[in-house]
């Protein structure tokens, strides 16, 4: 495991996304706060939170890898349920939220699922509808014409052929070395 070294807000690199959330305490007392307002930072690998905007030093810091984020309205019973969401990992501390907004609570958990997305695939993401349409860089028009995909290229030549598996363009006048 690769170790997470503290750093002051300003130096945790590429920001996808900060703010103030409150977080729950592992453990509250009978006098302390059971939630208390944190800045937290997201980054591509980990997540960060500080006593505020300012501090040098974070509170906390973990990796979000193999970590699922949820809304969670069962958290609180009082008016701002719906704007709860935690981050669950198996075997590992399960980090719970609450947002300024429900739509802000939305939007960390997106963030995060698009983070975990991204870090388990080695491909582009895509939105769900584009799934089925193969990516084409050649052409910009809407409609994808499924059957020209292997069309030569320079197709104002007609008398140009193909010698076996050879990838290269002959040009006028040279010869292919043979290897």
């Amino acid at each position: 495991l690769e170790e997470i070294i503290p750093k002051p807000v300003q130096d945790t690199g590429n920001i996808l996304k900060q703010g103030y959330l409150e977080k729950r305490s592992r453990e509250h007392s009978f006098f302390g706060s059971e939630w208390q307002k944190r800045w937290c930072v997201l980054n591509k690998r980990t997540f960060y939170y500080y006593a505020n905007e300012k501090s040098k030093q974070p509170k906390g810091t973990f990796s979000i890898e193999h970590y699922s984020a949820r809304l969670a309205f069962h958290l609180r019973k009082d008016s701002r349920k719906r704007c709860c969401f935690e981050l669950i990992c198996p075997g590992k501390r399960t980090y719970e939220f609450t947002a300024p907004s429900p739509a802000d609570a939305e939007d960390w958990v997106d963030q995060i699922q698009f983070l975990l997305k991204d870090m388990n695939s080695f491909t582009i993401p895509c939105d769900e509808e584009d799934e089925e349409e193969p990516y084409n860089d050649m052409d910009s028009s809407d409609s994808v014409n499924t059957t020209s995909h292997n069309t030569t290229l320079n197709q104002d030549e007609p008398n140009v052929e193909m010698e076996g598996d050879d990838i290269y363009e002959v040009l006028p006048g040279k010869q292919p070395s043979k290897q």
